[in-house]
């Protein structure tokens, strides 16, 4: 094959992975030839010193033998028509494009990307691998029907009764609340990893546990900037490593392949894969005959209101719970996803049906306008300064933004670690009292306060008490 390309759903991941990569697969001086590994995302920086004109002349079509990038990357070029994000297409042709944690590609465009992907196999030579501990039944949808399928491990069941790790733990009666369950977390031990449904809910289970806990909690979601919970991460994996207590409240971003190792997980009820892949960041390494993975339901608790969630929340209900099956369960899981896709299409609609029609009609720019990975419809992107030190070169690059000539992607590249996410409704409230200015498009720069424990905090009682709830 000419090249591997590695694709996985969350930037976090994605720089994890490459590094290992990098590690294995380059080589250790310029004189044992050019780098392997090309890491391709929004924020990779690709003018560092060393590799950057190599990295830069590669991005460009992917000219690599090993590429590491995002779901967003590859489908959103495959599904364009512009020529600047097409141009890297041509190289996917004879490759192996491994779609690592595959459980994460959205519902809404499932029946478009698998259709591409058996166009990929069937007609340009390329392998495909789909990766996930909750493998998807894809192949009970009709896009792909009659298609080859191989198992790369023979035995899966036998593979998780080999490595079971977790004994799962269940709290959904009616008397759970956020309260009961801070009080239990913080009796469970100094090393707890609560994972739950929105940033309100985890700000405010941050809030109660701060109250209770002796030492650090720590918090982690999109209302931090990105480079602020990178920094949260790397010290959670430090704290782990050398044994220090270390208790974390985080949404969902923590629990699809972050590699961090606790003895004690808590996950609010969501969708099965995601049960099972919070219990994957409990007991991880194997150093305990069994970790803890609770799942509650906290009776105030949150849930994000996209109609796909919705499906998998109700079909998770049929098979998951006390007196029913655990999320490791690859009968039920299965049984789970087939009833969760049944939900969503109806008389041949849903799930992205309306773009497979686009594609067959050659209505290529319709399909560009639908087809987007990332929902935008919920959430909206604030530039977040931070540290008084990054402000000049910040205010040049937002300044640089509000030209009226374009400039190039290095701009918005460099101001994505500063970056943190807000629902829509609240960005409108902010623009409206000052809080925030408009910088381009949706993308406003943020004004009023940030918490250095839990970024654009909900309950901050400060300067948006009056607008948020």
């Amino acid at each position: 094959m000419r090249r591997v390309v590695v694709v996985v759903p969350f930037i976090s991941i994605t720089q994890q992975n490459a590094q290992v990569y990098r590690d294995m697969l380059d080589p250790r001086s310029e004189a044992e030839g050019e780098p392997v590994v090309l890491e391709h995302h929004s924020s990779v920086e690709l003018d560092d010193e060393g590799n950057g004109v190599w990295s830069r002349l590669a991005a460009e079509n992917w000219d690599a033998p090993f590429v590491v990038t995002t779901t967003v990357q590859l489908f959103q070029s495959l599904f364009d028509r512009k020529p600047s994000a097409m141009r890297k297409l041509h190289r996917l042709a004879g490759s192996v494009i491994v779609l690592d944690e595959v459980q994460a590609l959205p519902d809404r465009l499932l029946l478009p990307i698998l259709s591409v992907l058996r166009g990929l196999v069937e007609h340009f030579g390329v392998s495909v691998v789909l990766v996930s501990a909750t493998q998807p039944e894809f192949w009970s949808m009709p896009r792909l029907e009659g298609l080859e399928r191989r198992g790369v491990v023979s035995d899966v069941a036998r593979l998780f009764r080999e490595l079971h790790r977790v004994r799962y733990e269940w709290r959904m009666d009616v008397g759970v609340t956020w309260e009961s369950i801070a009080e239990e977390i913080a009796d469970a031990g100094e090393q707890v990893l609560a994972i739950v449904n929105t940033t309100r809910d985890a700000a405010l289970l941050h809030r109660m546990l701060t109250e209770r806990c002796e030492g650090r909690v720590r918090h982690l979601s999109t209302r931090m900037t990105a480079g602020h919970r990178q920094e949260g991460i790397t010290s959670i994996r430090k704290d782990l490593k050398e044994g220090l207590p270390v208790r974390v409240v985080s949404t969902s971003l923590i629990e699809a392949g972050v590699d961090v190792d606790f003895p004690w997980v808590y996950r609010a009820w969501a969708p099965a894969e995601s049960l099972q892949q919070a219990a994957g960041r409990c007991n991880r390494d194997g150093r305990l005959p069994e970790g803890v993975t609770v799942v509650f339901r906290a009776q105030d608790g949150g849930q994000p209101k996209d109609p796909s969630y919705t499906a998998a929340l109700e079909a998770t209900s049929e098979f998951f719970g006390p007196g029913l099956a655990f999320p490791d369960d690859l009968d039920a899981l299965a049984s789970y996803y087939r009833q969760r896709y049944a939900y969503q299409v109806v008389g041949g609609e849903g799930m992205g049906s309306h773009i497979e029609a686009s594609r067959q009609a050659l209505d290529f720019p319709q399909v560009a306008k639908d087809f987007q990975m990332i929902a935008d419809q919920y959430s909206q992107p604030v530039v977040v300064v931070r540290c008084e030190e990054d402000r000049a070169a910040m205010e040049a690059d937002v300044a640089a933004l509000r030209r009226p000539y374009p400039c190039g992607p290095e701009v918005l590249r460099r101001l994505q670690p500063h970056m943190a996410a807000l629902p829509r409704h609240e960005v409108h409230a902010a623009l409206s009292c000052g809080l925030a200015e408009p910088v381009v498009g949706d993308l406003v720069l943020w004004c009023g306060s940030y918490d250095e424990e839990r970024g654009l905090d909900p309950f901050e009682p400060e300067d948006r008490a009056g607008y948020l709830f």
